[in-house]
């Protein structure tokens, strides 16, 4: 039987460090994730968005949302998810199984979804899988995204939405995927997108079957995207936020390699 120890280790592992350290919970700075701290405040739900199926409307408003946030282009197809997560591993299983390139270092989720799905790591082949900006050095990827299979995780990019490469969801085999979690610091609700050729979300739509995402996860998702002063004011305090963080972390002698204002990377001594 597997166990969350045997998983792959992503951080927000929490539980884990205290198990093996001690202290509770408010004793931990947990700087392991880049979900914002501040997160999207959440009013009272409608009672219905707990015990009614969640219906039609209710996704269509969510993906009008979506697509006016992301200013998704009208060639492109869109698909809500229980979480970016569960994009990544049916994404390999969309069509035959290849060679993938993804480069590292960066998230480890999506060599393994592919490699579990058949398919073998390469420097080249039929599928390439990039994360915009990558998580850990904040790379922007412009190059090299136009494989038979071009996967672009922007589950950062919010943050630096004039970066996105939304303009390119249109095209034959793209897939450009949204996370809700981590800029709007929600991981828990797991709500995630999928952008792109409309062959592709359509396969995606049937591998994740119906009512994918809840209710609550509806309603939350669907007024966070609305709400544009919020994001725009976010995205003012994480620069703020960041330039002291840094200030901080450089004053003791460590030197900056890269990031985005959810995470940074830093080169230290010891």
């Amino acid at each position: 039987m597997t166990t969350q120890a045997d998983q792959r280790d992503h951080g927000g592992g929490l539980d884990s460090a205290r198990a093996r350290f001690g202290g509770s919970a408010k004793e931990w700075l947990d700087l392991s994730t880049g979900i914002n701290p501040q997160p999207y405040p959440i009013a009272q739900l409608p009672p219905d968005s707990w015990t009614r199926l969640p219906d039609r409307a209710a996704f269509n408003r969510l993906e009008t949302a979506a697509r006016r946030f992301w200013s998704v282009p009208d060639g492109a197809a869109i698909l809500a998810a229980p979480g970016a997560s569960a994009i990544i591993a049916r994404v390999p299983g969309l069509v035959p199984p290849g060679v993938v390139d993804i480069p590292t270092p960066t998230y480890n989720e999506h060599a393994a979804a592919f490699t579990a799905a058949g398919w073998r790591i390469g420097t080249s082949g039929t599928a390439r899988v990039v994360v915009h900006p990558n998580n850990p050095d904040g790379r922007l990827w412009r190059d090299g995204l136009d494989a038979p299979l071009t996967v672009i995780d922007e589950s950062f990019c919010d943050v630096t939405p004039e970066a996105s490469h939304i303009a390119r969801a249109p095209r034959p085999g793209t897939l450009i995927l949204k996370s809700f979690g981590k800029f709007w610091g929600l991981a828990g609700l797991r709500l995630g997108f999928a952008i792109g050729d409309p062959t592709l979300i359509a396969r995606l739509r049937e591998a994740l079957g119906p009512w994918q995402v809840s209710g609550p996860a509806l309603e939350i998702g669907a007024r966070a995207l609305e709400d544009m002063a919020w994001a725009e004011a976010t995205r003012a305090r994480l620069v703020q936020d960041t330039a002291r963080l840094d200030a901080l972390v450089t004053g003791r002698g460590a030197r900056l390699v890269g990031g985005t204002t959810l995470f940074r990377l830093y080169e230290v001594d010891s």
